[in-house]
């Protein structure tokens, strides 16, 4: 797409502004680092337009701290640019599964009411820009169906945009979402045996 010329033009009867203003699904896949962290950069783009801004926090533990969090609430709050509300759904899962105490919800149990959660937000179009970070994993596990997700997103109303982050994006998601990205990894510090750092993985 050189000097922003499309290389196709669809035959969609939409308005060269129509087309530019369609409402998104992306998606951030592949084993490289920075899913997450792009989509993040993407709310603080949405944040600037005045956006309201649903960040769905699936799969990392809720105790887990990312900057992100603390940066995008500060923004939220500060009255110039668009609101923003940050959802830990459940326990999540920090690497490692651990078990639920008897009588809790489990971690699927937790993860489905999440998506229950964004379903009545998309219907409700409380936001314009949604993360569901971790959300493909809960796809490739088959905890929630891959083509109700697609159908829900495909009939969403007004002009909400959603980034789904995780590694193992399912086809159907990837075949059905506007934009994906696959990050591949070329070198990680990880792999020499260096731990995560504070200000680079969290």
């Amino acid at each position: 797409m050189p000097q922003g010329q499309v290389s196709v033009v669809p035959e969609d009867g939409l308005t060269t502004r129509q087309r530019r203003n369609r409402h998104l699904v992306m998606v951030h896949t592949g084993v490289g680092k920075g899913k997450s962290t792009a989509a993040f950069g993407m709310a603080l783009r949405a944040w600037n337009q005045g956006w309201p801004v649903g960040v769905f926090q699936f799969v990392k533990s809720a105790k887990w701290k990312v900057g992100e969090e603390n940066a995008l609430k500060v923004l939220g709050a500060s009255g110039e640019g668009g609101p923003v509300d940050w959802h830990k759904m459940g326990e999540g899962w920090s690497w490692i599964q651990r078990e639920t105490a008897e009588g809790e919800p489990t971690h699927e149990e937790k993860a489905r009411e999440g998506w229950e959660q964004v379903k009545r937000d998309l219907a409700a179009e409380t936001y314009k820009f949604y993360v569901l970070d971790e959300f493909a994993y809960l796809l490739h596990w088959g905890w929630v169906d891959v083509e109700e997700v697609v159908a829900v997103l495909r009939d969403r109303p007004g002009t909400q945009h959603v980034v789904i982050t995780g590694r193992n994006a399912p086809e159907q998601l990837v075949e059905f979402a506007d934009l994906v990205t696959d990050m591949s990894k070329v070198k990680h510090p990880m792999d020499a045996g260096q731990k995560g750092q504070r200000g680079i993985e969290w």
